[in-house]
């Protein structure tokens, strides 16, 4: 609290004191100086309000005072002022008072903004976990298809290879095949040639028989 600000509030206080004494020696039919003297204690009747527009109340009570000891002639200008320096003290008051609610509607702004700011955080860190997870499943199940494309393969050239040394081996025995039923055709046709030959040979003549 600063120095100003405390020697104010003393001198309200002061002044407070005196506007009590000067009220309870008022004139009870002062309608006028009542109804200001009330203003000024509404303002000061909520703890809340009573830190705020000290300087200005205690410029309304000393106006109102003036208005007490002013004579019939200046009566009319002083009760004007004392009516203007209360309505002052009035907005001064609930002008601190809406900026103090300002104050702390903008602190419970910016703790909402802090907390929204942790949650969003929270939900950025949580998204990017989620993400993470999610590449690492993608690549596990990328390597997995890798892996078995690779096996499929192998299976499939090894599975050509068999079939290619199969197919080899078939045509081997094909041919092998082949090789020996030509050999028995030769062999056979030789045998039928030398057969035939044998059938067109001449036959020996027979010895004629001698005479007696």
């Amino acid at each position: 609290m600063s120095a100003r600000l405390f020697a104010l509030r003393i001198a309200a206080a002061g002044a407070l004191s005196l506007a009590c004494l000067s009220a309870l020696a008022a004139p009870a039919d002062d309608p006028d100086v009542a109804r200001l003297v009330q203003r000024v204690n509404v303002s000061e009747a909520s703890p809340d309000a009573a830190q705020y527009g000290a300087y200005e109340r205690l410029k309304a009570r000393q106006a109102i005072d003036a208005v007490r000891t002013a004579r019939s002639r200046d009566r009319a200008w002083t009760l004007r002022i004392a009516d203007r320096r209360v309505e002052i003290a009035e907005i001064v008051t609930r002008t601190q008072l809406a900026q103090r609610e300002i104050d702390r509607l903008e602190r419970e702004r910016s703790d909402l903004l802090v907390e929204a700011s942790r949650r969003d955080a929270d939900r950025a860190r949580a998204e990017s976990e989620r993400l993470r997870v999610q590449a690492q499943i993608q690549a596990e199940e990328a390597e997995r298809l890798r892996l078995a494309a690779e096996q499929e393969t192998q299976a499939r050239q090894q599975a050509e290879g068999l079939l290619d040394n199969v197919a080899g081996q078939q045509a081997a025995k094909l041919r092998a095949a082949r090789e020996r039923d030509a050999e028995l055709a030769r062999k056979e046709a030789e045998l039928l040639g030398q057969t035939g030959q044998a059938v067109d040979a001449p036959k020996p003549a027979k010895p004629k028989p001698k005479k007696k």
